[in-house]
């Protein structure tokens, strides 16, 4: 799929451009076109989730492998039901504590659900996200999106319409401006098919959050390499990644830091260090930038400062390693797959 000029981007920051870009951005959905679009978790690249044709362009401009499946975006109870064949009491202990969130479902599919957004597989990962804005589509549409990341396959993820149209402004005709996602990184994905759950890809909503919602379920991980058909994005090796090699490195002072740096053969001069903790003062560095020693407003934070590393010349990153806790292994889930 190719468009002849660069992507419109819709503003919605007063309540009738919200309107008029719902209308706008349905109407091309209803169309079978390819719509970039804001979450509360990251920008995503939505197309009609029955239509095999228009999840088909999603692939196609992503670059995305076809073994890689596509979260199904709902809004409401009701339409969630519609595309799986079963919705067990833990979905309904779930959804009633997370959604609308950013959390991802992982159920039997219904028939209605094309082959292409499952990856030939018998399961779908459905969301019904936050964002009033894939709301308000959603509901407009009145059927189902199938929405991965706006970006080219395994580059980072966007999380503002400039990163979207920096990477995609010239394959497509419209994207709608949300502002800043708030989450930051995907949706934590749970598969309710196995028994005890398993988290396929960690977020923000951690795995101990969600065996109290399962009223005491454990819920385990599962082998991102397991030679199954794959559930869920984000279980591929190498993902998410920057243009730049990304290296993550604990450090005690910045004398330390340096001496990693040397002993990995690279210019300091050519490496950015994103750090939390132990902030170098930078002298010979690229740059260091200093993100919140906060999970959350860490991971608000990270895509938007790897991009900014790769759009100012970064040859190498230097990511302090996170904490070792529930609340940040979404992050570091992230961070070892940029790294890969």
């Amino acid at each position: 799929m190719s468009v002849s000029s660069s992507a419109e981007i819709l503003p919605t920051h007063t309540p009738a451009l919200f309107a008029a870009a719902v209308k706008r951005a349905a109407d091309r959905l209803r169309a079978g076109e390819v719509v970039a679009l804001p979450t509360e978790t990251v920008y995503g690249l939505a197309a009609n989730a029955l239509e095999p044709g228009a999840v088909a362009k999603i692939y196609q401009l992503k670059g995305r492998p076809a073994h890689n499946p596509i979260i199904v975006h709902v809004d409401g109870l009701a339409m969630a039901r519609e595309c799986v064949r079963e919705w067990p009491a833990g979905a309904g202990r779930l959804a009633g504590a997370f959604w609308p969130g950013p959390l991802t479902i992982v159920l039997p599919r219904s028939a209605n659900i094309p082959d292409l957004v499952t990856a030939g597989g018998d399961t779908v990962g459905v969301r019904w996200p936050q964002h009033p804005f894939m709301r308000a589509v959603i509901r407009e549409c009145g059927f189902p999106l199938a929405a991965p990341s706006a970006n080219l396959s395994n580059h980072l993820s966007p999380t503002n319409a400039d990163h979207v149209f920096k990477q995609l402004g010239d394959q497509l005709r419209l994207i709608v401006d949300g502002g800043q996602a708030n989450v930051g990184i995907e949706s934590t994905v749970v598969d309710l098919t196995v028994n005890p759950p398993q988290v396929l890809r960690p977020g923000m909503i951690h795995a101990e959050s969600l065996a109290a919602a399962l009223e005491g379920a454990e819920c385990g991980m599962r082998n991102a390499e397991s030679p199954q058909v794959l559930r869920s994005p984000g279980q591929l090796p190498k993902h998410y990644s920057p243009k730049a090699r990304l290296l993550v490195l604990a450090w005690q002072h910045e004398v330390d830091l340096l001496r990693q740096i040397e002993t990995l053969g690279l210019a300091p001069d050519r490496v950015w260090v994103l750090a939390y903790a132990q902030i170098p003062l930078g002298g010979g560095l690229g740059a260091v930038s200093v993100i919140p020693h906060d999970a959350e407003a860490y991971a608000r934070a990270l895509y938007a400062e790897l991009h900014r590393c790769d759009d100012e010349g970064a040859a190498c990153i230097v990511v302090e390693a996170p904490p070792d806790s529930p609340e940040w292994r979404g992050i570091a889930d992230r961070l070892r797959r940029a790294s890969a």
